[in-house]
This record gives structure tokens, sequence and C-alpha cells, in this order.
């Protein structure tokens, strides 16, 4: 038997921010990203809690990649008071560190159940309605997801005033996350008809709008269709789980420090190649597993189906090539760290791949990898 929930309410469009001054809580901490706050974007939210009369604190001691140090802080800073209320602001990583605090906190003391906001600065991560978030151990360079129910906010808000300002590269990043976000759950062994429509949905807005969204900052109304597809392409994985694309994502970030949504558009190529196995230059084989017939219906609603499934899926890799380079994005790891010698990162590979089969996400993946096909692709996308 399988089910499909959805635990957060998602509060969207013009004004959502509004919510905030509905809250009948006395008290909150909000772990915000160091930007949100230095930009001047907290009064945003700081200006509705103060008219809903709601005492705050600040906790901005949020990095990429949240190690577990980062997470104990800000345990420790949320039990000094146990405020009834914990708002997440900012990218993946701060809302990681926000749900990260409010699972660890419950373990300090069991009756401290916090109701948890998440509202996202960018359109790519969708944690805020995920039982996903990822911390890191930078000593041994490793990333690790988490995944529990737990994990889940309460609430989710989804503003496009957050994320007008988004640089152009940010947005290009969490854009393509979010095509993998929605592609990986779509071909996802555990994939179902709810998370299927989500996926489906997630990449017909990014296809239509992503490019726009990055051309202009003041395009509003392709910035909310992203911040929507975002939240969608989360909703689906968070039922679907994900695949190998993230597995190794992961690693190419703990690693090299690649942002995740670049290391996802790197490698989503291959990837597709691989589960597939349509190569661009490959001759056509008698049978392809089940996950091509859900790769060509992806292209054909991104309007780039073709003959057959075999040119099919090739002009599919060839349109993600294109986005990728249309939005600047490095199309090898070589391009992405130019300090990074071939030596070093071929001196990874082992311990690399190790740890991507070993990642919670490649499990769903649609093909088995040994490990000599994941340094493979590592190889390519050098």
């Amino acid at each position: 038997m399988k089910d499909f929930h959805i635990n957060t309410e998602i509060f969207f469009g013009e004004n959502a921010l509004d919510r905030l001054a509905a809250l009948r809580f006395d008290a909150a901490i909000i772990i915000a990203d160091p930007f949100v706050v230095t930009s001047g974007m907290i009064t945003l939210l700081t200006t509705r809690l103060d008219k809903a009369h709601i005492h705050y604190e600040l906790f901005t001691d949020v990095v990429p990649d949240p190690p577990v140090e980062k997470v104990i802080a800000g345990v420790a800073a949320v039990m000094k008071t146990k405020p009834p209320c914990i708002i997440g602001v900012g990218g993946g990583s701060a809302i990681d560190t926000a749900k990260a605090i409010k699972k660890f906190a419950g373990q300090f003391d069991e009756k401290y159940t916090p109701h948890l906001i998440a509202i996202p600065t960018t359109s790519g991560t969708g944690s805020e309605v995920t039982r996903f978030a990822v911390i890191s151990n930078p000593a041994e360079g490793r990333k690790y997801p988490l995944v529990d129910e737990e994990l889940l906010p309460d609430e989710a808000i989804l503003d496009e005033v957050l994320v007008k300002s988004v640089p152009a590269s940010v947005t290009a990043d969490t854009g393509m996350d979010v095509m993998t976000h929605a592609i990986e759950a779509y071909v996802s062994t555990e994939n179902n008809e709810f998370s299927g429509a989500l996926a489906e949905k997630a990449v017909e807005i990014s296809g239509q709008f992503l490019i726009r969204s990055y051309s202009s900052c003041d395009d509003t109304h392709a910035r909310r269709k992203m911040h929507i597809a975002s939240c969608l392409a989360g909703l689906a994985f968070n039922s679907a789980s994900l695949g190998l694309n993230h597995g190794m994502a992961h690693q190419l970030g703990a690693r090299f420090h690649i942002p995740h949504g670049r290391a996802n558009a790197i490698l989503l190529p291959y990837i597709i190649e691989f589960n597939s196995g349509v190569t661009l230059a490959g001759r056509s084989q008698k049978e392809y597993p089940s996950c091509v017939r859900k790769y060509c219906n992806l292209a054909r609603i991104l309007g780039v189906s073709n003959m057959n499934e075999v040119t099919t899926i090739r002009a599919l890799i060839s349109y993600l090539h294109f986005l990728n380079a249309e939005m600047g994005i490095p199309s090898k790891v070589s391009e992405a760290c130019p300090k990074l010698t071939e030596t070093e990162y071929l001196a990874a590979l082992d311990d690399m791949a190790t740890a991507a089969l070993a990642d919670g996400c490649t499990s769903t993946n649609p093909r088995t990898p040994s490990k000599e096909e994941v340094i493979e692709i590592f190889k390519k996308i050098w």
C-alpha cells in the first residue's frame, strides 16, 4: 500500500507574507541567512510580526551546506527560551538549518514541539515542503541527507517579493535544481500518480518560465511561477524521493563546494544518458528501460519530442545542455572549479563514488549503478 500526504499548509501569491500578521503566537525565533538581514529583507517579516505583537529573536549563524556545529549552536539558542514558533527564511541552507534545529531541539525536550514556518528566498530547493534536510561534516568532506517526517514544516510561505532581487546566476542554478528535482522524482522507483502529476507541472512551468526568470529580475510573473514550480517539485520528491543525480551532486558540493543546483545541472544530461541507455553518439538498441517512456513524456511537455524514443531522448539531453549554456552554467567540473587540477579530481573519485552509492537518494534511481559506472560518469563531467 502506498500513501500520499501533504502536511505543510502553503500560502502563496501576492502578499503571501501577510500570513505572518495572522499568527497567534507570543514569540518566535527567526533562523535567517545573514544576507536576509543585511539587505533589509528581514523587515518584510518583522513588520508583520510586530503587527501581530509577536516578540522575535534572530539567529543568523547560517552558512551554505550547514555544518553540524552550526545546527548545535542553533539548538542552544532555541533552547534558551523555547519559543512556540520557529521561522526559517532564506535559501535551502537556512531552511534546512531551521528544520534540523527543530528536530534536534525536540530530542533534548520531547515536550517541545514548536510550529515551523519555512519562507524560501530562492526558487530551487523545495525544502519548505519536504521531510529532507542536508547537513555537512566539513572535516570529513561529507554531506548527510536527513530524512524524517519531523522535518516537515507546518507552513510554507511563497512570496515572489523575496526572490525578485536574486542574481541571475543563482536563478539559473536554483532553476536547474527545480528541473532536476522534478525529473528525478518522475522517474524514481518510488514514483506514483500524485508525485508524477506534480513533477509534470513543475517541468512544464520551468520550461516556460526559467529562461524568462533568469533574463529579468523584474519579470514578476516569471519569478512567481518559478517559486511555485520549486514547491511543486519539492512536493513531488518528498513523495517519490530522487536518484543518482543528487547522490553524486552531494559529493561535488561537499568536496569542491560547487553550488548544489549547479552540480545537478552539470550532471543531469549525463544521468539521463546513463539511466536511459541512450547516448548522443551510440547506436540504437532493441530494448530500453521503462524510464525512457517517462523521459519522452517530459520531452513532449517541454516541446522537444522527436521522431521516436531514441531521437526524443537525444533531443531532451541536447535541450538540457542548451539550457545550461543559455544561462551560463558550466558544462564541466573543470569549468566550475578552475583552480582544481585533474589529478586532484581523479584522486577523489573512488571515495566520492562510494559515498554517492551510499547516499539515500541513489537508492530510488531507476537504474542501479555500479561503483565503476559512477566513477565513469564523474570522469565524463570533468
